[in-house]
């Protein structure tokens, strides 16, 4: 190692929320270093600050001005947050990308999905296999978590050892997928000169008991499917192929059919299935044959855990989905914890059903849902297991980052806060923050990738909250109004308190002023609409309290 040589961590996405994930890291020469990149996830809108937004990112436009210097991109796993933007992002950044084969399966279907060369993905073995990436050496370490084949990276670096946890529970008995195995991890501590680094799940720093392991939920959910008079439906994450198995063995097993509603679970199952790691899911039956099934014979499996709009739980809150509906005496079973910014999608749903008369039953009790993050008393453990010299808290709110530097910094492990856009060198004993750059959002809106701060999504929520009006003005050869201005308005109502018609309030203010106006100003578009602008803000705040987003459109007449 060069004493100019460096390694670095930059975080773009999850370090100070929950989502979005996307971490880079670095080593050689400052503002030099070769770099690899770990996930590409997504968030998703709400309708107060994003109203109208397909997805949200990390800005990547630091990493595509160092293209050149990105070795290779690891996916740990395929949880939308880790995943989702490969497909929209790849382009911009073209270096390989290596999974494990379920990963892989499903980045395979991002990158199609936008007509993305297939071969950038690299499918990759398990730990011992590794992957030279430049200066990096890495490792896919199995690990327990929410969705199958997730993984922990070891990278090795001429600095030293880093460990980047990803998403990880310790669970022994995961129904699906590979168990935590203390043993691998005590040989990753062994290895060498230790962990300098644990770049370290937080979701769950708050959580004081041990986590629980999938298997629990078997018993409980098995006796509630069992119990019930009706039709029972259930929904999870689509994801969750481990939870999908429970439950569709628990409606076996209670004597029920079970049909599967929503394409990202089938995709998800279908993965499971092409890539072995799935063997033996129950027989499920198809919605055109559901329909002809006694209804307490029935189980649903749906997606729409989220409250999400558009999908199975929602359409089946509305009323009949394909054949299939709620109706009074069946039960509607939530096995998934609300993800925060979720809640009122799903009391949304949870009222629908209410008011049908169906029995609603969320996870309060913690009886039908085990979290896949590893809660306090698990991550103390991994600290212990791995004895790293620096702890990086990632994936989590800032309260989460703080909480979790705090446990490290009590037990002697240097810790450093590091939200998004710091630049972290671990090349010493100490994390210190370098520098910082600007770490903003992308949105996917409709087929197009903006940026936060472009003004489109600004300017939608200003026309949401105060309406808009469009002015349309026609000047003549001499530079004079061709008759009156149009006013046309959307958003805001059509009279005043005491009943005069907004437009007309408008219009003759406007024709005030253009009957006053000086030729020079008659003759300058931009101070004409500087000036109409100001006029229909201070009339309709004035008549109906709001200040509307205005646009003037000037045509002039031009002599032959």
């Amino acid at each position: 190692m060069s004493a100019k040589d460096r390694l670095i961590y930059l975080p773009l996405g999850g370090a100070g929320e929950i989502g979005m994930n996307c971490y880079v890291y670095g080593y050689g020469p400052a503002g030099k270093e070769r770099l690899i990149v770990v996930d590409l996830g997504v968030t998703f809108p709400d309708m107060d600050t994003t109203p109208g937004v397909d997805l949200i990112m990390a800005d990547t436009t630091w990493l595509q001005e160092n293209a050149g210097r990105i070795d290779a991109i690891f996916i740990t796993h395929a949880h939308e947050d880790h995943i989702g933007a490969l497909g929209l992002l790849w382009h911009l950044l073209k270096a390989p990308v290596y999974a494990r084969a379920f990963t892989g399966a499903i980045a395979k279907l991002k990158m199609e999905e936008k007509g993305q060369p297939l071969d950038a993905i690299r499918v990759v073995k398990p730990r011992p296999e590794t992957i030279e990436a430049g200066p990096f050496r890495v490792q896919f370490v199995p690990v327990s978590h929410s969705i199958p084949e997730s993984s922990a990276l070891v990278i090795d670096t001429p600095a030293g050892r880093i460990v980047h946890s990803g998403d990880f529970k310790l669970d022994g008995t995961p129904i699906v997928g590979e168990p935590f195995d203390p043993e691998e991890w005590h040989a990753i501590a062994r290895e060498g000169n230790g962990v300098k680094v644990l770049a370290c799940d937080s979701t769950n720093v708050f959580s004081p008991h041990p986590g629980r392991s999938e298997v629990t939920l078997a018993g409980p959910l098995s006796e509630l499917i069992a119990a019930q008079q009706g039709m029972v439906v259930a929904t999870t994450f689509a994801s969750n192929v481990a939870r999908l198995k429970t439950l569709a063995e628990a409606g076996r097993a209670a004597g029920r059919s079970v049909c599967m509603l929503g394409r990202a679970m089938k995709k998800m199952i279908t993965a499971a299935v092409e890539t072995g790691v799935l063997t033996d899911f129950p027989a499920i039956i198809q919605p055109e044959e559901a329909v002809e099934v006694p209804r307490g014979n029935l189980m649903l499996i749906v997606t729409g855990s989220q409250g999400e709009r558009r999908a199975a739980s929602a359409a089946l809150s509305r009323g009949k989905y394909l054949g299939l509906e709620m109706k009074e005496g069946d039960t509607f079973l939530f096995s998934s914890k609300t993800i925060p910014g979720n809640e009122r999608g799903v009391i949304r749903i949870m009222n629908a059903y209410s008011e049908i008369g169906v029995d609603v039953i969320d996870d309060r009790g913690g009886l039908y849902h085990v979290s896949g993050h590893a809660n306090r008393p698990d991550l103390e453990a991994v600290h212990d297991l791995l004895n790293p010299k620096i702890l990086l808290p990632m994936h989590g709110e800032h309260r989460h980052l703080r909480e979790h530097c705090n446990i490290a910094i009590s037990k002697g492990i240097a810790a450093e806060l590091a939200t998004n856009g710091s630049v972290v060198d671990l090349t010493g004993n100490e994390p210190e923050v370098v520098e910082y750059i600007e770490a903003g959002r992308t949105y996917l809106d409709g087929t197009v990738l903006i940026g936060a701060m472009d003004g489109v999504v600004r300017d939608r929520i200003r026309m949401a909250l105060n309406g808009h009006v469009l002015v349309t003005l026609i000047l003549d050869e001499e530079d004079q109004p061709l008759g009156e201005a149009w006013v046309e308005t959307m958003g805001l109502p059509e009279r005043t308190g005491n009943g005069a018609a907004l437009i007309e309030l408008l219009e003759v203010d406007l024709d005030e002023y253009l009957g006053n106006a000086a030729d020079k100003v008659l003759r300058d578009d931009g101070k004409i609409e500087e000036a109409m602008k100001r006029i229909v803000r201070q009339v309709a705040m004035e008549a109906v309290g709001k200040k509307p987003e205005v646009t003037v459109v000037t045509s002039r007449l031009v002599a032959d």
